[in-house]
């Protein structure tokens, strides 16, 4: 199954609006699907925004599972030295 970033077709406006719609219309709101779709909006059906969750929850998923690297980021100050504070700082605030 594809990750959710890589699922084509929803723009960053749908996407916000797809996370606010989940927020109010739990798994026990009447026809969930539908009115998740029609706050979507961009011609989403219902079953669209059913598998666009159910890639969500495989995304999550995949993260808690640790089967998701972490982003590779570069350290704020270039040069040697500055990398070795910068990691230590980093894992510092990590909550493990």
């Amino acid at each position: 199954m594809a990750s959710l970033s890589m699922s084509a077709g929803w723009t960053p406006k749908q996407n916000k609006l797809f996370e606010q719609a989940l927020a109010v219309h739990d798994r026990d709101t009447p026809d969930r699907w539908h009115n998740i779709a029609r706050a979507v909006g961009g011609g989403k059906s219902a079953d669209d925004v059913r598998r666009y969750y159910e890639l969500l929850v495989h995304d999550i998923a995949r993260i808690e599972a640790g089967k998701v690297p972490f982003p590779a980021y570069r350290p704020p100050c270039p040069g040697p030295g500055h990398n070795a504070s910068y990691e230590a700082d980093r894992l510092k605030h990590l909550k493990i």
